[in-house]
């Protein structure tokens, strides 16, 4: 079987499994077996080994299951670098790279990154900007072992400690950052299958209304945030007043930063040296 016979079966099947985008999924798990690019395949002309179509086709199997590709090809590309993903980690979102924009367009030397899952904010923040220094927590063990393993392979040194949002945390941060579980408990029944039963639970939802994280942060964000420091934490696209509000409280100027889609998405906060 040649590469091109591959992507066409493959586009296919998943098609008929009823997976949305199963041209764009086949190519990128072929292009994982063969070590290509998606759009080298087109240019390969060779045949596809017996254990190359052995392992298509259980990863076909697994996509027609809903388990997500970056969990079937255990990478996501993601900013300017590509990350380790497990199930024991959230898919990093192309959305989720407007923070990292962001907050690479404030002044910073030491970044704390709350809830870092695969490490990819504070990684691309760090990688981004050498000489600067960086701490990632996160209440899952497993999701920071591959954090860890992203930022020796990305190059970037970082130390990574299991807290339960501030609660384990010591230092101030002129830059805090965090991509909480912002999914309220009666919104998950509602999201796709590749999330909802593949993606770790308490990386998506706080099991209430989607913003007990952010009321976590914004009380304990004077104990760690540096004076004339910042915030910027992602949000679901109506939680733009709501989670301001709790800022507010704490004494913020904020600023709601949309994504790519015109999408509020991100909130930062800004606080008076």
């Amino acid at each position: 079987m040649t590469p091109a016979e591959a992507r066409a079966r493959a586009a296919r099947r998943l098609s008929a499994a009823g997976i949305e985008g199963a041209t764009r999924d086949a190519d990128r798990i072929l292009a994982a077996i063969l070590g290509v690019e998606p759009g080298r395949l087109r240019m390969m002309d060779r045949t596809l080994t017996r254990d190359e179509q052995d392992r298509l086709d259980r990863d076909l199997a697994a996509r027609a299951k809903r388990q997500p590709v970056a969990q079937i090809v255990g990478f996501r590309d993601f900013y300017d670098h590509r990350f380790r993903v497990t199930p024991d980690t959230l898919d990093p979102r192309p959305e989720t790279e407007v923070l990292v924009r962001s907050a690479l367009d404030l002044p910073w030397s030491r970044v704390l990154d709350l809830g870092t899952g695969t490490g990819a904010i504070l990684i691309s923040l760090l990688a981004a900007r050498r000489g600067t220094a960086g701490t990632g927590t996160d209440i899952s063990a497993a999701a920071l072992d591959v954090a860890r393993n992203n930022a020796r392979s990305i190059g970037v040194m970082a130390d990574f400690v299991r807290a339960d949002w501030f609660d384990g945390v010591a230092g101030r941060f002129d830059l805090i950052v965090s991509n909480p579980p912002y999914i309220a408990l009666s919104e998950m029944a509602g999201l796709a299958p590749d999330v909802r039963e593949w993606e770790p639970p308490s990386a998506l939802t706080d099991g209430a209304d989607g913003l007990s994280a952010y009321r976590a942060i914004a009380a304990g964000l004077f104990r760690h945030l540096a004076p004339g420091g910042h915030l910027l934490v992602e949000i679901g696209p109506t939680q733009a007043a709501a989670v301001s509000a709790l800022l507010v409280l704490q004494g913020a100027e904020t600023r709601i930063i949309a994504d790519m889609d015109g999408r509020d998405r991100v909130v930062k906060a800004g606080f008076s040296a």
